[in-house]
């Protein structure tokens, strides 16, 4: 499928930040435009009376029971730290 004559690939790649050299600009055009072609199919597709959603299939209780249970011991905790003063991480001090 070959690009729409609508599809500006210089803005597109503007608004990306990209430079694109001639041979990507082709590549990267043909590319999108056959995927705005698979897009544009998707459009003559009949959805009357089909309710919008985000997935295909409903989910429920997808979240784990927030439960309060002990975290590391400080031991544990500070066990890799390169430094470490009265039960804290030691980091290096950042001035702007």
């Amino acid at each position: 499928m070959t690009a729409p004559a609508d599809l500006n690939i210089d803005r597109i790649a503007e608004l990306s930040r990209l430079a694109l050299t001639a041979e990507e600009k082709v590549r990267f055009s043909a590319q999108l435009g056959s995927v705005l072609g698979h897009i544009e199919q998707l459009s003559k597709v009949d959805v009357t009376g089909i309710e919008p959603t985000a997935h295909a299939f409903p989910l429920h209780n997808i979240w784990a029971a927030d439960i309060a249970r002990p975290g590391l011991a400080v031991a544990d905790a500070l066990r890799n730290a390169p430094a470490q003063r009265e039960n804290m991480i030691v980091v290096p001090k950042v001035m702007e």
